[in-house]
Formats: C-alpha cells, structure tokens, sequence
C-alpha cells in the first residue's frame, strides 16, 4: 500500500503535463487512485480499482456521465472501509453526488469540499470522523442541496457559514457532540426542507426568525440543551410534517400558532417544561398520527377536541399533572394504537369505549382510577382481542375480580393490574395467554391458588404475585415456562414443599418465596441452576440442608433466615448427619495481623464461618497449611540472621545482583539503581520495623544509606515451593509491570530458605486504616472517588497483562502523599505451585467477604471477574465506610446484601458514609453505589470488564459528555 501511494503521489506531481494531454481521463483516474491510498480495505470491495485502466468508469461505486466519462458519483456506502478521506477526492470536479456512510473512516475534515463547484450530495454519516469542522467548509456552497455528517463525533460550534448555504434543502448533524448556540442565521436558507440537529449539546435559544423558513417540512432538535420558549413564528413554517423538540429544557406555553401547522402528522415535545393546559386548539393539527406530550409541567383536563384527530395513532399525555377523564370523543380517533396516561391525576373508571379501539397498548398507571374492570373489559371487540399487547392499569384504586375475560386477549404480552385492591381468585383463563411475557398481579387482596395450569402460559419471562393471600402449592406444571427468569410469590400463604420442576427453569435468576408457610426440604437439583443470582426462602418452614454446589454455595444468610430447622454452613448450624466443622475462626482473637478480618472489639466468642465462600472440606486443608507455615516459619527465622547479613551488590547486565559461593549467601537483584542494603538488612529482624503481616508473609520497612525508604516482604516458605528458576521468572515479569496505582517492585532476593520482594515504600498507610481507623478528618466524597477510578485502572492494566490479582482488600490498597491509591501483592499468586483455588484460598482467607462465589464452586473458572467482584466489594467499602463482613451479637452483616435491599427499599442514599454527612453529590454516589452491586454479580459473565468499569466511572464523574448516566 505503501509503494502505491508513493507512486501516485510521483504521477500526481506530473498530473500538470497529463492533464494537458487528456484530462478527462487522468484527473478522475488519479484523484480516486490517491483516494484509496489512504483508505484500507478490508473486505475487498475496491479491488477493482486498477490504476493501469484507461477510465475509472467501470470500478465498483463510481458512476460516470455517459457522455463525457467524467466521474458524477461516488457511492461507497457499507463497504467496511477506514483510514482518512484524503485530498484525491478533490480531482474529481465534476463529483455531484460524494456517499460515504457507514464506514469506519477516521479523522477529520482538513479540507473544503466547497472546492467541488458541482458537488450536490455528501453523506458522510455513520462512521468515526470528529473534530470541529473547518471554518471554510461551507465557504462556497453555491451548489450543495443536502449534507449529513449524521452519527459521527463531530464537536466545537456548528459554522455561522453555514446560513450561507442558501440552496441546501437537507442538513443531518445528528448525533455528534456539536456544543454552542444554533447559528443565529440559520433561517436565512430559505431553502432548507430538513433540519436535524438531534443528539448534540446544543444549548440556548432557537433563534429569531424561523417564521423566514417557510420551506421548512421537518424540523428536529431533541435530546440538546435548549432552552426558552418556542418561538411563535413557528406557526408560518406552513409546511411543516415533523417536529420533535423533545428531550431539551424549554419553556412557557406551547404556542398557539401552532394550530395553523395543519399538514404536521408528528409532534413530540416530551420531556420538557411546558406550562399550561393541553391547548383545545390542538384538535385543528387534523393530520396529527404521533401527539407526545409527556413529561411536562402541563395541568387541568383534557380537551374534548381531541376526538377530531381521526389520523392520530399515538397519544402520549403521560407524566404530567392532568386531572379528570379521558374525553369519550377519542372514541373517534378511530387509527389509535398507543393510549399513554400514566402517572397523572385522572380519576373515573376505566373507559370501557376504549377498549372498542384496535390498540395495541393501553397504560393508566400511576392514576386514581376506581371501580370495577370487569364492565371495561367486555367491550372488547374480536378485533381489539388480537391487536392488544400491553395493558398497564397498575398503581390505581380499581377493586372488585379480575375478568376471565382477559384471558381472551391472545396478543397481550403484557399485563400490570399490580398495587390496586383487586379481590377474588386469578382466573383459569390465565391459562389461554400464549404471547404472555410478563404477568404482574402483586399487591392486591387476591385469594385462591395459582392456576394449575399456569405452565401453558408457555411465554411467561416473569411472574410476579407477592403481597396477595394466596394459598395452596405452587402448580408443578410451571416446569412448561421454560423462559422464566424473574419469579415472585412473596409475602403470600402458599403451602407445600418447594417443587422439584423448579430446576427445569434453566433460565430463573431471581426467586422470591419469602414469607409463605413452605416446608420440606429445598430440591438438591436447584443446584443446576446456573443462572440464578437471587434465592429467598426466608421465614418460612423449609428444613433440612441446602443444595451442594453452584449458587447455594454463596447464598446470603439473609435469603434463608426464619427457617428454624434448616441446617449446613450458610445457616451455621450442623446438620444432624453431618459430623460438626473440624475448625472455626475466632474474628475476636488478638492476633495482630493487619489484614484479618476487623469486628467489633466489644463482642467476643463470636463463631465465624467461612463455608459461605470455602468449601466445608478445605478447612482441614487450612488448618493444616497453618501449622506447615508455623513449623517452616520458625526455620526461617533460625537462618535469618545469615541470610540477611550475606547482602552485597556488584554490577549486571540490566540488574544489579549479587551471586556467591557462600552456602548462607543469596542472590540480589534490583531491576534499577545500586542501593547499599548493609544498613537496612539489619532492620528485617527489628520487630520494631514489621509493617504487618498477610497470606503471603510479613513487611518490613528498610532505611537505604541514601535516605530512601523501601518496604521488604519476607515471603512464607511454604507459598514458595516453585524452584529459583520459575521464582525469578515469575518475579521479572512482575518487576516489568508499571502503573502509576500499581506499588513498584523493585527487586528481590533469593535463597533456598529466605525469599524477599522489595518493593517502593508509599508512605501514606492502607485504604483499610484511612476508612476505619483514622479518626477526625475522614477522607471526602472526591478523595474517594479518586481512589476508586485508581484502583480501577491498576485492575484494568493488569488484566491488558493477562495477570489476576486474586487478593483485592483495603488493607492491600496503599494511599500515596498525593492520595492517589496504589495497589499492593499485584500478581503474587504467580509464585504458587500451581493455582489451585483451595490453596489460594488458604493464602487469601484473611480478604473474607471479597472474595467471588466462584471460590467456592470447582466447576466455575476463575478469570479476570473474580478481581471485578473484589473491586466492587471494595467500592462499597470506599462509599459506605463499612467493612465488608462486620459480626454482630447475634447476626452476621454482609456489607452487598445490606446495600442490595437498601437499593430494592429506595433507601440506598442512607448507606452512604456517615461522615460524608450530606457532602456528597448524590448523582455520583448512588451509580457508584450501583456500579458496586453490579460488579458483585453472583454471575461472572454478568460483571463487566475493568475497561467498561473505568468508562462508567468517567461517565458518572463527567455526565455531559452526551451520554445517559449509569442507573
């Protein structure tokens, strides 16, 4: 590619002499040559693009004039290009028409199309150009008639040039990152038919004047930072069939005017502050098919007119403060489809002419609608019983039953009749919903059982019926929904024990059935469930033990309180069969170990069990392992002294190290500088100078004869049973890993008996000390947020490596003079004989409560998503100031189920640290708060990847970069 470029460019410097002698051929030849260069092609598709052709006339995308052979068009439309758009377009004169869209081209526009004098057409739309765009680019566009730089990133102010444009009839600058104000002549194209500059960050007013484009068909600024009140000329622009002003901030009344825009079939200004009542002159817009409405500031009843609008397909009132009814005229409206009116303040029944309509979607929730449905559903006709999909009536005063008569409703995929006073039994005829997605019948007064066959509700993805007085067993013909994923029965009376058909719902994540009166002993087949994320069977009367394996395995303590007679590890309690638990921790011991578990000094004799994350037999491993290390522990420290004294340096290539024959001698390597340990060995067998104590061993701190501080970690032999070879390996590749929130490692020192990593000394102590330690000034809202993005990016460095860090926890997490947080241990688990994760669980037992579900279950890998599920252990950690696990008198708190319910409860505000008082930005909080939860997923493939965390970070600390917050 290379040589043909610089071959065109050579025939290009003599194109002066060709073009003499043939212009018509060469220009065009030569200028889509160049243009090539520049471009890769992937698929193939410009392969017939041959320089040695005598015309270009015949090549893939290009279109000539028959009887001049110049080039006209250019359509390279979906053709899986990238690279630049290069200067060769510029030969091809007589270009009318230049189709670039959806590509992959990058760059900018250096240069001025407005050099092409016959140009009419460009599309450049769908691809990945940005910057601003040249202040001459419209300079000379005596000729264009449409552009669109559509979905691009485009950015900087759109170019007051470009109201010279006076023969443009179609402008897209959609979905780009266009800030500033609306050129203020922009009317001045008197031609312009389309307006689209949609999805920007377009702030201010509409400019003056629009009354001047009476050429205008649509106009469309949604989803932009506009602001004022809608000019009142816009009722001139006669011609008008589209206009959405959604998603932006204007103001005051809608403008009378508009009534005389009788030709627009769409009107959309959802999402704004307008004022008022919904005019009764709307019903004069009689081509209206899309009225939206919604999320105004918009009051009183609506107006009788709207019956006039017989074209109307969609009407969107919702999210107001209307009052009063739906006007019986709309019965008229005889093309509606979608009737939205929810969260408003009407009252009434609910109209029963509206079901004599053809809709497909009819939501009344969040009103003050009363009485009985069962009148309102009997008008159905046969036609409205197999167009209607939703019906959303919820959170209204309705009582009396549910009609059988909705289960005549073969269409409907969608069904809310939930927080009303719906009495009596759900009716059989649930049965005859084949298309059902989701049923929502919760918080009613409903009695009776579920339908035994509710299983023929074949589609059914979530069912939700808690907060009613349902009794009886759950119908074992429920195995026939298969997509169910979503099932709630809480809050109920049912009976029964907890059917076996459950495990053929291969697709459930979340069950509730607390607060019925179940018994029997939970199916072991559950287990298979390889989706499910939540399972309560809390205050019930479930015995026996649970499932082995897969979920049941980390299910939260809280998921199965209130079950007096269950038994195992997750409750604590043994199992009558079972012989007791061979070894418990004591969270109160007085061992001084810096990354134990912290609790609350004043309770003691409190049994911790750590089943819920290590499985019941790796505690003999445990145990054992202890008193290996022990035993090996005490050899260390006989051969520490020599050891430690036989340091010395002499030069290396790339290392400084320091090999002898002396048996007592080690090898030293540091990967930079030549610092003298003579001082500083001493200071490893100084009590005094022990930093503290972890799962692969203790720290020390070493003073160098320059004054420079280092922290010394003196490995456990038994975490070291690789040889020298591998040891080494493993250690220079960790020592090549830099990030400014990683600690450096700076070197080591072997000997078969003593191993030592040296690493930088940061000197500001551990994230664990910072939140619960240190008293007086504690760390604000931005100092933590900073630490978070920080812990974040080392993760994700770390990962672009291909290297786990396997023991995340605050006491790990060191904070800099600048604050800036650094991440210690990266990649120590490297230096294991293998990595098998009960021995990994034995090194990292004291990161309790960080660790991933998948620990505890052999047939899950461990990846990259078990540091993801520690981090957002850890982001709570930052953002609550509590500590993962903290033991109670009589209760064990997990710090992500407390924060999950505050979140279901809308409380999660309260779970912020208290010490942050009310100086914190609740917007960043909570989706950090949010993000935390995510990250801890039962379900790895759920967690997202520590690049996608740190682009949510970024997003929820800079909102106004285009994009929608994390919710």
């Amino acid at each position: 590619m290379r040589s043909l470029f610089v071959h065109t460019v050579l025939l290009l410097l003599v194109v002066g002499q060709v073009r003499s002698l043939n212009p018509s051929l060469n220009d065009d030849l030569l200028g889509l040559i160049v243009f090539k260069a520049d471009i890769q092609d992937p698929d193939g598709k410009l392969e017939s693009w041959n320089e040695d052709d005598n015309s270009p006339c015949g090549w893939m995308g290009v279109r000539c004039n028959p009887r001049s052979n110049r080039v006209t068009e250019l359509n390279l439309d979906g053709f899986g290009l990238s690279g630049r758009i290069g200067r060769g377009i510029l030969q091809l004169q007589f270009l009318r028409k230049l189709s670039l869209a959806k590509n992959n081209l990058t760059g900018s526009l250096a240069f001025s199309l407005a050099q092409l004098e016959n140009l009419r057409v460009v599309d450049l739309s769908q691809n990945n150009l940005g910057g601003p765009i040249p202040g001459n680019f419209f300079s000379q566009c005596g000729s264009l008639r449409s552009i669109s730089l559509a979905n691009n990133k485009f950015s900087g102010h759109i170019p007051d040039r470009l109201s010279s444009c006076f023969t443009l009839a179609t402008l897209n600058f959609s979905g780009n990152q266009f800030s500033g104000l609306l050129p203020s002549g922009i009317w001045d194209m008197q031609g312009l038919r389309s307006l689209d500059l949609s999805s920007n960050l377009l702030e201010g007013e509409i400019p003056k004047g629009i009354e001047g484009a009476n050429n205008l068909r649509e106009i469309h600024l949604e989803k932009n930072r506009l602001t004022g009140e809608v000019p009142a000329g816009i009722g001139n622009c006669l011609l008008l069939r589209s206009i959405d002003f959604s998603d932006n901030s204007f103001s005051g009344f809608i403008p009378s005017t508009m009534q005389m825009l009788t030709l627009c079939n769409n009107l959309n200004l959802h999402k704004n502050s307008f004022l008022g009542e919904v005019p009764e002159w709307i019903g004069d817009m009689k081509s209206l098919e899309s009225l939206d409405l919604s999320e105004n500031r918009l009051s009183g009843p609506m107006p009788i007119s709207l019956g006039k609008l017989q074209s109307l397909k969609l009407l969107n009132l919702s999210k107001n403060s209307l009052s009063g009814s739906l006007p019986e005229s709309i019965i008229n409206c005889v093309n509606l489809v979608v009737v939205d009116v929810n969260q408003n303040f009407l009252t009434g029944k609910l109209p029963s002419w509206l079901f004599g309509l053809s809709l497909q979607k009819v939501d009344f929730s969040e009103n003050n609608l009363n009485g009985n449905i069962d009148a309102s559903v009997k008008s159905l006709t046969d036609h409205s019983r197999r167009s209607l999909l939703v019906l959303d009536i919820s959170n209204n005063s309705l009582t009396g039953e549910i009609p059988s008569a909705l289960g005549d409703i073969s269409s409907l995929q969608y069904l809310n009749l939930s927080r009303n006073s719906l009495t009596g039994g759900i009716p059989d005829s649930i049965k005859n919903l084949k298309a059902l997605d989701v049923l929502d019948l919760s918080n009613n007064q409903l009695t009776g059982s579920i339908p035994m066959k509710i299983g023929d509700a074949v589609s059914l993805r979530k069912l939700w019926l808690e907060k009613n007085f349902l009794s009886g067993d759950i119908p074992a013909s429920i195995e026939k929904c298969t997509p169910l994923t979503s099932l709630i029965l809480s809050h109920n009376s049912l009976t029964g024990s907890i059917p076996v058909a459950f495990a053929k719902l291969t697709n459930l994540q979340t069950v509730d059935l607390s607060y019925n009166k179940f018994s029997g002993t939970l199916p072991k087949q559950l287990a298979n469930l390889a989706h499910l994320i939540s399972f309560n069977i809390s205050h019930n009367q479930v015995q026996g033990d649970l499932p082995a394996g897969g979920f049941f395995n980390t299910i939260s303590p809280s998921s199965l309180s209130g079950n007096p007679s269950l038994c195992g590890a997750a409750v604590n309690k043994s199992c009558p069969a079972v012989l007791p638990k061979p070894i418990v921790l004591n969270p109160n011991s007085s061992d001084s170990n810096p990354d134990s578990i912290p609790v609350n000094p004043g309770h003691k004799k409190i049994i911790l069990s750590i089943s819920a994350l290590i499985a019941i037999g790796a505690a003999a491993t445990i145990i054992i392992g202890v008193i290996a290390i022990t035993v090996l522990n005490l050899r260390v420290r006989s051969t520490t002294p020599h050891s430690a004294a036989a340091f010395t340096l002499s030069g290396g290539d790339g290392f400084s190290s320091s090999p002898t024959s002396d048996g007592n001698s080690g090898k030293l390597v540091m990967f930079s500088g030549d610092p003298d340990f003579s001082t500083g060995a001493h200071a490893l067998l100084n009590k005094d100078c022990e930093l503290g104590r972890g799962g692969f061993g203790a720290v020390y701190r070493t003073v160098l004869k320059d004054g420079r501080s280092v922290a010394i970690k003196k490995l456990t032999v038994s975490s070291l049973v690789k040889s020298q070879d591998d040891f080494e390996r493993e250690v220079k590749k960790l020592g090549k890993i830099h990030h400014r929130n990683l600690v450096a490692l700076e070197g080591y020192y072997w000997t078969p008996s003593l191993q030592l990593l040296i690493y930088e000394f940061v000197s500001g102590g551990s994230l664990y000390k910072q939140l619960h330690e240190v008293s007086g000034n504690s760390l604000s809202w931005n100092e933590r947020f900073t630490i978070i993005l920080g812990i974040a990016k080392s993760l994700a460095h770390l990962h672009h490596q291909n290297i786990i860090h396997y023991n995340l926890k605050s006491s790990n997490i060191l904070i800099d003079s600048s604050g800036e947080p650094k991440v210690a241990d990266s990649g120590l688990a490297r230096l294991l004989p293998m990595l098998d994760r009960y021995i990994l669980s034995s090194k990292i037992q004291s990161a309790l409560g960080y660790m991933a579900p998948e620990f505890g279950c052999k047939t899950v890998k461990i990846t990259e998503k078990c540091d993801v599920y520690g981090f957002g252990v850890l982001v709570l950690e930052v953002v609550t100031g509590r500590r993962p696990v903290e033991y109670m008198e009589d209760d064990v708190v997990v710090l992500c189920d407390m924060v999950r319910g505050a979140l279901e409860e809308g409380r999660v505000e309260d779970c912020v640290d208290e010490k942050l008082r009310d100086k914190f930005p609740p917007d960043e909080a909570i989706p950090v708060i949010k993000l935390g939860l995510i990250c801890t997923s039962q379900v790895p493939s759920n967690r997202p990847d520590m690049a996608e965390v740190i682009n949510i970070l970024e997003l929820i600390r800079c909102p106004s970069e285009g994009q929608e917050e994390l919710v």
